[in-house]
Formats: C-alpha cells, sequence, structure tokens
C-alpha cells in the first residue's frame, strides 16, 4: 500500500484534538475540517491546516462525503482519519476514498457493511460459532410479524435498530402489551436517525455487563485483541462510564473472549481497530452483539493499561505495515477509568444543553488524562454529540483509579451549561460501583427520577452561599466605585436591617434573607435553614468561606444578575429575580409552547385551528443527536404554528400558540 505523510481528520472535537496529537507525534502533517459553527474551535487551531467545509448541521458538512473528499484533495492530504461517529462507520465514505486515490484509516467497505447491519452481522457471527443472544432477525418483518415472534421469544426483550448503535432505535420491553408502541418508536427514530427503520428482536439478558473486546487486525493475517473493556454504566443504552479491565473478567475469561474476537474479526478479513461488544450473563456465559468498525470513544482506558497508542497503530496499519505486536506480547498493567463529561441534565430526561463555556477549569494531577475539544469562551452548538470531555484515571489498582477520578472531576469546574458531572460522582462514589458489582441496570437501580432530583436541586447551603456571593461582590463594586475602604462595605450607622431576595435556579423560585453583619459576615435565612456565613475570600472565580465556623471553598462565576458555583460535585447556576415580573401561578399552561433549546424540528403534529387536549404532542424536536417531545400544555385550540419540518429553531423560540377553552 502506498505510504502517506498528510491526513484529513474527518471529524471534530475531543477525537479530531486526539488524532492530530498522535499524527504530530509520528511526523504526519494534519488537515481539520470545520462546520460554520467550529470556526475558531481547538481542533481547527491544532491542525496544520483547516478546511470549511459548510454550514454547521452535519447533514450539511460533516456528513457530507464529496466535500471531504474535496477538502482532502484541495489540502493535498492522501488519507483520511474518521475519527468515531459522523461517517467512521459509512461503507460509502469508505469506498469514495479510496475510489479517490485516498486511504481510508479504517477497514474496507464490505466489513463496514457487513457489520454495520446488526441482522446481517448476528448471522455471520453465527456461522463463524461465536455465540449469540437468541433472537429474532429475519429481512424487513413487519410489526404484526414482529409481535408474534416476542411472543416466540419471551419477556423481557430488547427491540433493535438493524442499522446503527448509539441506543437510537434501542428499547426494553418488558411485557407484551408494550411491544407494539415500542416497535412504532424505534423504528421511527432509527429511520430518521439510519435512513432504516429495519428491526431485530433479541432475548434481554437480565442483570447483564456490557464487555467489550479491543481487537485489531492488518492486511498480513494478523490479529489481536488488547483485553477488555466494561460498559456497563450506561444511560439510554449509552456508556457514561467505561473502565479495564473489567471486575468480572478472570484471567482465563479475558483469554476466552479474547480469542472469540479475535476468531470474530478473522471471519470477516477485517483490518484496522474494530470492537467485538459482548453481553456478560452472571452465570459466565457471554454473547455477541455488534461489531464497531472504528475506534470507540472509551479506547484511552485500553491505552493506559496497556502503553500503546492506538490511533499510532491505525496509521501503521493503514500502510500496510504489520502489526506492531503479536498477542504474546501484549501485557495489562494497572487499572484505568474514564467518564464522559456531556453538556446535558440528567435531571430533565438527559435533555442536552447548549450554551456558552463560561469557565472551563480542568485539574492536573497525576494519573489523570483528559481528552476534550473545547475552549473557555467556546459556544456549545446544538447540532452534534453532547459530550465533551472524557475524564480518564489510572492506578496502580482500581481504589487508585477510582480515587484519582473522583478527585479530577471534584476540581473540574465548568460554568455556562449545565453537565452530567453530579451523575458522574454518584455512580464513581456509589457502593456498588466501588464494589464493582455493577450491570447494564445501574442507572435504573442507583440514579431513578428521584435521585437525579435530588442530585441536581440547589441545597439550601448553595443558595445562602449564592446569595452571599451576589451580595458581596455587589457590595465589593459600589466600594470600590465610590473609592472606600474594603472595612467599610456594608457599615451602616443604623440598625443593619436584612435584604430580602428572590433566587430563581432550574427548579423555581426561593426568597433569601441576607443581614449584614460586618463587612465580612452575613446571616443568612432561606426556608428554615439559618446559617452564619463568613466571606474569607471572593476573587479570582475562588470563593473562600466559613458556615458557623468550618472553613469551605467553592467555585463561582458572577455573570449580570447571575451567579454559578460549584462545591465540587457540580455548578448551580442562580439568579436574582428580585424584580422580575411575577410569573403564571404553577400549574397553569401558559399556551406558549417554547423550544427547549437550538435544534432542528423532524416533525409538526398539529395545525392551525386544532383541538389539543393536554399532553399531546404537537412538535417533535432533534437537538444533539436525541428527540424531545413538545407537549400541548392546556386544553385548547392552535391559535398558530411556527415550526416546519427540517427548520432550524433556537431555545426559546415561540412554536406553538394554544388559544385556551373558553
Amino acid at each position: 500500500m502506498e505510504r502517506f505523510n498528510k491526513v484529513l481528520i474527518a471529524n471534530r472535537g475531543e477525537i479530531a484534538v486526539r488524532v492530530i496529537r498522535t499524527c504530530k507525534r509520528l511526523g504526519f502533517r494534519t488537515v481539520a475540517v470545520f462546520s460554520e459553527a467550529d470556526r475558531g474551535a481547538p481542533h481547527v487551531l491544532a491542525a496544520d491546516e483547516a478546511v470549511l467545509i459548510g454550514p454547521s448541521p452535519a447533514k450539511e458538512s460533516y456528513l457530507v462525503i464529496d466535500k471531504l473528499i474535496g477538502a482532502a484533495k484541495a489540502s493535498g492530504a492522501q488519507a483520511i482519519h474518521p475519527g468515531y461517529g459522523f461517517l467512521s462507520e459509512n461503507a460509502a465514505f469508505s469506498r469514495a476514498c479510496k475510489d479517490a486515490g485516498l486511504v481510508f484509516i479504517g477497514p474496507d467497505a464490505e466489513a463496514i457493511t457487513l457489520m454495520g447491519n446488526k441482522r446481517q452481522a448476528k448471522l455471520r457471527m453465527m456461522a463463524a460459532g461465536v455465540p449469540c443472544i437468541p433472537g429474532y432477525e429475519a429481512t424487513d418483518a413487519d410489526d404484526a410479524a414482529l409481535v408474534a415472534e416476542g411472543e416466540r421469544i419471551g419477556f423481557p426483550l430488547m427491540v433493535k435498530a438493524a442499522a446503527g448503535g448509539g441506543g437510537r432505535g434501542m428499547r426494553w420491553v418488558h411485557e407484551a402489551a408494550q411491544l407494539p408502541a415500542a416497535l412504532k418508536g424505534a423504528r421511527s427514530e432509527a429511520t430518521n436517525a439510519f435512513g432504516s427503520g429495519e428491526l431485530i428482536l433479541e432475548r434481554a439478558v437480565v442483570n447483564a455487563r456490557h464487555v467489550e473486546i479491543q481487537v485489531f487486525a492488518d492486511e498480513h493475517g494478523n490479529v489481536v485483541h488488547l483485553g477488555e473493556r466494561d460498559c456497563s454504566v450506561q444511560r439510554r443504552h449509552q456508556k457514561i462510564v467505561e473502565e479495564s479491565p473489567s471486575p468480572a473478567v478472570s484471567a482465563e475469561l479475558r483469554e476466552r473472549m479474547g480469542q472469540v474476537a479475535a476468531t470474530a474479526a478473522k471471519a470477516i478479513a477485517y483490518k484496522g481497530a474494530g470492537t467485538l461488544e459482548f453481553l456478560l450473563a452472571p452465570n459466565g456465559e457471554f454473547y455477541f452483539m455488534e461489531m464497531n468498525t472504528r475506534l470507540q470513544v472509551e479506547h484511552p482506558v485500553t491505552e493506559q493499561i496497556t502503553g500503546l497508542d492506538l490511533v499510532e497503530w491505525q496509521l501503521r496499519v493503514a500502510q500496510g505495515e504489520s502489526l506492531p505486536l503479536a498477542q504474546r506480547d501484549i501485557t495489562w498493567k494497572g487499572h484505568a477509568i474514564e467518564v464522559r463529561l456531556c453538556a446535558e441534565d440528567p435531571a430533565n430526561q438527559y435533555a442536552p444543553r447548549a450554551g456558552r463555556l463560561l469557565t472551563w477549569r480542568l485539574p492536573s494531577h497525576e494519573g489523570i488524562r483528559i481528552d476534550h475539544g473545547v475552549r473557555e469562551g467556546q459556544d456549545i452548538p446544538p447540532f452534534y454529540d453532547s459530550m465533551q470531555a472524557k475524564v480518564i484515571a489510572s492506578g496502580p489498582d482500581r481504589e487508585t483509579a477510582r480515587r484519582r477520578l473522583v478527585e479530577a472531576l471534584r476540581e473540574l469546574t465548568v460554568f455556562g451549561v449545565t453537565t452530567n458531572k453530579d451523575l458522574l460522582l454518584h455512580v464513581l462514589e456509589n457502593a456498588a460501583f466501588r464494589s464493582g458489582a455493577y450491570d447494564t441496570g445501574f442507572i435504573g437501580q442507583h440514579a431513578d427520577t428521584a435521585v437525579l432530583e435530588r442530585l441536581y436541586s440547589t441545597r439550601p447551603r448553595e443558595r445562602a452561599l449564592a446569595a452571599v456571593a451576589l451580595f458581596h461582590d455587589q457590595a465589593q463594586s459600589l466600594a470600590r466605585t465610590g473609592g472606600l475602604d474594603a472595612s467599610l462595605v456594608n457599615w451602616n450607622p443604623a440598625h443593619r436591617y436584612p435584604v430580602s431576595m428572590t433566587l430563581e435556579d432550574s427548579k423555581g423560585d426561593t426568597r433569601v434573607s441576607v443581614r449584614p453583619v460586618s463587612s465580612e459576615r452575613y446571616e443568612v435565612v432561606t426556608g428554615d435553614d439559618r446559617l452564619d456565613i463568613a466571606v474569607l475570600g471572593l476573587s479570582d472565580g475562588v470563593f473562600d468561606f466559613s458556615v458557623a465556623g468550618a472553613r469551605g471553598r467553592a467555585r463561582y462565576l458572577r455573570a449580570g444578575d447571575s451567579v454559578w458555583l460549584d462545591l465540587g460535585d457540580g455548578a448551580r447556576q442562580l439568579t436574582d429575580a428580585t424584580f422580575r415580573p411575577p410569573k403564571p401561578s404553577e400549574g397553569v399552561g401558559t399556551g406558549r409552547l417554547l423550544a427547549p433549546m437550538d435544534g432542528r424540528i423532524l416533525r409538526v403534529d398539529t395545525r392551525p385551528g386544532a383541538s389539543v387536549k393536554p399532553g399531546e404532542v404537537l412538535v417533535v424536536l432533534e437537538a444533539m443527536k436525541m428527540e424531545f417531545q413538545l407537549v400541548a400544555d392546556l386544553p385548547g385550540i392552535v391559535e398558530a404554528v411556527n415550526a416546519s419540518p427540517g427548520g432550524q429553531v433556537s431555545a426559546k423560540q415561540l412554536l406553538v400558540v394554544l388559544k385556551p377553552e373558553s
């Protein structure tokens, strides 16, 4: 195969930055591509060259094969690295690169096609003797046939989109009555996400773990495995915590699973990096689920315990070299755990959150690696995946890695958008995770709706500290403006009366009373809680304080009438809403349906003049690869619809106006 020296990375964000890093270390020139939304993004600045490929929506930029091929040709790149997501598992893209005389740093189109369809992949794996989950894999099965087969397989079972992954087009069905609705929802989601509504059914393996095996193969017939990763902690069937080695996998089981994975790769003449995903049952039996024909998001945990650079291996294999190591030379040392930091609101059905990164502070500790592709001041666009960074901790043993990761997350500070940091810390410090005795039901068992509501609610102490930060910061500003000495802040010859404030957070409004006691001390009353708070320091984004004599520290940011505060377990935004006009009473619908975030309209299920009932779905919105429904909040008549399928909308844009029933 012809060797290359210039690589175009057909991706964005952290994976583009990560690929560029290895390319530069090995002496390859790099070319980034970017959409209008990514002008000035870190991956653009990290590359030697960058090419604009279109508007912000991925379907008009990162998913347009001709634009990517054109960018490679124009820049003189001889190879394309697809990263993960976007076109990384698109056979047409692999084939187009080859037809254009470019090296696709990944498997051949034939392998991508075969393993990209769950039905076809499963049939091929069964033929190769790979253990598979019992189910139904007929071609073009309609809903009636699938319902009948579901009765035969038994419940619980899984409905899966044959043509995709990432949790989209997937439904867990507990009983027969749920199956028709699950099929309809999965087929619709799969069609929108992958252009195919083909579905398969599989028996649900209860209390299973999601364990995957990293494989590598070259064009000379060599295949190795690099051990396993445990990816059982998932939300919406999407991974958020991964670790290696798996607490549930012994050396003997690792070898057995590794050999099965290598056999599977050989059976399809695979080349490059690939991952075989398995369900590991409590009795030790394991079953093939799918093969990802690309580099995985979670590949850093494998790198941390093997000492290998998997992108380097990809580059070498793509140039026709043999694998750098034989199976007998691959060793594993220590333990690594990775978490995915996402711009999302777990307490609001994991809704993605776009916005501006007002503060982005990353820790630097022994054993900590952070892969990211964002910077402070950058806008997080609504067009792409919600993951912003991966935080990876490694150590000589699992507990050391876990403790390091907890400490790193506590120091990591993100203001401007809501993230899943609170949830990640909850997972890492949960007794079931600490013991290693967890499975794919972890989030449902240990982070249900009630737990998430508690995690993401503002506590009285946080509310009181936010009120003091706002009050004290304002007082300091006034003192500086007037040329007063700091000791005179809050000084008053008369009795110091408390100041009543209304603080708004994501859950609503709360009245807080703040009474200055001295230039640094405040008495704060919020609800039934009365706290004595002293300001020990409030500058450079750090708030040092004491509450009833106990010292503490928080990261903070003042932004107008708002303050962002993070005591280590997650950010809270509170706004001084004291002089804001009153809102409608709780429980009273406004009849004005606003877009909850920036996104694209998938479907409009109503029209002006239509009569609607509360809870009726009127508009379906897509943002950051997830679907959201806007429902009627009162009974009435649709007065106006300001949305059309395919249209882009902004957060808080008015989409539907309802006229209440008279």
